[in-house]
């Protein structure tokens, strides 16, 4: 029996980016289906206690650059710790990944590169043209695509995540949700 990983995350998360490098690889090794659910932190977070960034103690705020540059020097990767779109609207950019979700489209692969856009290339993934630049990138039909993920029905899908992260306690990102059982941050992936 295939496991089934629920995925909650957000493309605007530090914590997300070199996260996703190691979850894949488990994803594969133990062929684990996964639902890609992407929050808004900004509805999370009333719902959870958390708070937003700017929001957070000066030394909570200093403290997180130091566990970026950890975080991506474990993981490998390349990162701008104080991106130039941050924060920014990713409404658009969840939704098409919820769109994609949905039509069995490469969210995996799309998420990967609205990942890269905000934290490797300093690109602004709020902007619609760069999120049609990585979709005609993948194949699919860009245009058609952003039209379905701004619609009314995407939009409440997107909020609708929000209250479903809180219930399983997704209290930031990334959450994966493995039979029922919340495994908050990059740094849980071992024990999941």
């Amino acid at each position: 029996m295939t496991a089934q990983v629920d995925y909650s995350y957000t493309h605007l998360s530090p914590w997300g980016y070199p996260g996703r490098k190691e979850f894949l690889p488990i994803v594969e090794k133990y062929d684990v289906t996964v639902t890609f659910r992407s929050v808004n932190l900004a509805m999370v977070f009333p719902l959870t206690g958390g708070l937003p960034l700017g929001k957070r103690h000066p030394a909570r705020q200093k403290y997180r650059f130091v566990e970026h540059q950890r975080w991506a020097e474990k993981r490998g990767i390349s990162m701008k710790y104080k991106p130039a779109h941050f924060p920014a609207d990713i409404t658009l950019a969840d939704s098409v990944a919820i769109r994609l979700q949905e039509q069995g489209g490469p969210v995996s692969t799309y998420s990967r590169k609205v990942f890269e856009a905000i934290w490797q290339k300093d690109l602004d993934a709020a902007d619609e043209n760069v999120l049609i630049a990585i979709l005609n990138e993948l194949g699919p039909d860009a245009d058609n695509l952003i039209e379905a993920a701004n619609c009314e029905e995407m939009l409440e899908a997107y909020a609708a995540n929000s209250p479903l992260a809180e219930a399983i306690c997704a209290v930031g990102s990334p959450t994966y949700l493995l039979n029922s059982e919340p495994f908050w941050g990059l740094d849980r992936l071992d024990l999941l």
